[in-house]
């Protein structure tokens, strides 16, 4: 089986900075969901969401996963926030490597995003969507994660060294 590591979370939890970072120390190749879904589409998530709706980004989102996971040499994939929510993606996620949660606090996820620009589930109050959001998503996590990494005071690099000993062990 190819080796992947698969990067699950909160948007604002570090997948991105995180999964960078450990593709580089790796050697390996990186994916992240959300640029793969962009590249797809032609349009940024926001503007996805805004012309074709919610359905639409999920659609693309999980075919973005299938690629990603269909890869045939050893790939960090950062996985889209809500791709949890659908059971075909879960299995498929869990199936496909090892799966990290970066798991952080609500408060950590708000500090991180800031006003939520770009992030179109976010709305006018970025705090509460997130709050609700981590709590819908939560267990759907917990199912998927072989590890489980609190992000919420440590650096990228941190995060990112805890992921290559795993892999290196």
């Amino acid at each position: 089986m190819t080796r992947r590591i698969l990067l699950v979370g909160m948007m604002g939890s570090g997948k991105t900075t995180v999964g960078k970072l450990v593709a580089d120390e790796l050697g390996w190749d990186y994916r992240d969901s959300d640029a793969d879904v962009e590249a797809a589409t032609g349009m940024t998530v926001p503007e996805l969401f805004a012309r074709r709706g919610e359905a639409a980004f999920r659609a693309a989102e999980a075919g973005a996963l299938a690629r990603a996971c269909a890869t045939t040499t050893p790939t960090v994939v950062s996985v889209a926030g809500g791709a949890v929510l659908s059971p075909a993606n879960r299995a498929l996620i869990e199936a496909s490597g090892t799966v990290v949660w970066l798991r952080a606090r609500p408060d950590s996820l708000a500090s991180r995003v800031g006003d939520g620009r770009g992030r179109p589930l976010l709305g006018q109050d970025p705090a509460t969507a997130l709050r609700e959001l981590n709590e819908v998503r939560l267990a759907f996590y917990a199912d998927v994660a072989d590890l489980t990494i609190d992000v919420d005071d440590l650096s990228p690099s941190d995060v990112a060294s805890r992921i290559t000993q795993l892999e290196a062990g």
